[in-house]
């Protein structure tokens, strides 16, 4: 049971009596691999950058490695990220394992790239990733939250 909590990425929080699920958020796999590619950008840059500033001078290999690093991770970490949903009930926000936000409780909903996140003002902050529609899914929880 703990062991299926732990790898869920999909919300496990019960409904509460006549709560309803209004949306479902999913991950989009062309935001995702699209916002890896501008990662892999900057690592290879950043990585040509600093080779580059210490003398090295062989400061290609910076790119060389800073597209590996994002690729290994994007190919690590697509299965679970892809899986990932989020449900927007007429009460709370819920998100991955136990992650629940009443909408009472959202202060601010803004646009990160591909990603939403969400404020609560308790400070607490929720990343709904890779979002093919990232202007729809502020719009709809902004609309939900009263926000």
């Amino acid at each position: 049971m703990i062991g299926d909590l732990i790898q869920s990425m999909t919300p496990t929080t019960p409904l509460d009596l006549g709560e309803r699920v209004m949306h479902s958020f999913h991950p989009d796999r062309s935001a995702y691999w699209r916002d890896h590619a501008w990662l892999a950008a900057g690592a290879m840059a950043l990585g040509m950058g600093i080779l580059w500033a210490i003398g090295n001078p062989h400061a290609w290999t910076g790119a060389v490695g800073g597209l590996a690093a994002i690729a290994v991770r994007g190919f690590y970490v697509a299965s679970d990220e892809l899986k990932a949903r989020w449900d927007l009930t007429d009460r709370r926000l819920l998100g991955p394992q136990t992650r629940a936000v009443r909408l009472a409780e959202i202060k601010t909903v803004r646009g990160l790239g591909s990603a939403v996140q969400v404020i609560t003002a308790a400070g607490d902050k929720h990343l709904i990733k890779y979002q093919a529609d990232r202007a729809g899914t502020e719009a709809r929880i902004r609309a939900a939250a009263g926000v």
